[in-house]
């Protein structure tokens, strides 16, 4: 019974710790001019096989009031928001280590190819969802791509020092100049 016990505490343990792939292709096409960058989907938007899929995430109602539009509620609505604004989203992360959504247990980090979507864009601008996905594109891209990522505040509920209103206010700043 012990043994069992154990070997379940094992298997669920060694579950958080197995090698996790993004499962999201990134949503861009040639006219995109600005990338946002996320860290690495969250178990949620793994299992929704779409950005930001927490229902407690915050980044569709930033963008949307952002770009003055109606918050979308579908994925193709999602996509057009943003394309229709010659905006990029994709994670700088391509596979990891995590337990659960925490970005502060990734490791073993391979990135995405964050210059080769760049290459095929018009991007000129990087925002990067948070610390972390700052941080790793500043360690991991940021040579590769030749262009400095704007950090911006997380729209994780996880950043509870940020109301809505802050972030958007942050966020409209930051995306609207120029």
């Amino acid at each position: 019974m012990l043994f069992c016990a154990i070997l379940n505490v094992i298997i669920i343990k060694g579950a958080t710790l197995m090698t996790q792939y993004h499962n999201i292709p990134p949503v861009y096409d040639k006219n995109s001019r600005i990338l946002i960058l996320g860290s690495f989907p969250s178990v949620k938007s793994r299992e929704a096989q779409f950005f930001y899929g927490h229902p407690q995430n915050r980044f569709w109602k930033v963008m949307s009031a952002v770009l003055d539009c109606d918050l979308p509620v579908t994925v193709q609505q999602k996509k057009l928001m943003l394309l229709s604004h010659n905006i990029a989203v994709w994670d700088v992360i391509g596979s990891c280590e995590i337990t659960g959504s925490s970005d502060a247990t990734i490791s073993s980090v391979v990135p995405n190819d964050i210059a080769g979507l760049v290459a095929e864009t018009s991007v000129t601008r990087i925002f990067a969802n948070g610390a972390t996905s700052y941080n790793m594109y500043k360690r991991y891209c940021r040579d590769n791509v030749g262009i400095e990522a704007v950090k911006l505040p997380s729209t994780s509920p996880a950043n509870a020092a940020f109301s809505l209103e802050r972030l958007i206010s942050v966020w409209k700043s930051q995306i609207l100049s120029q």
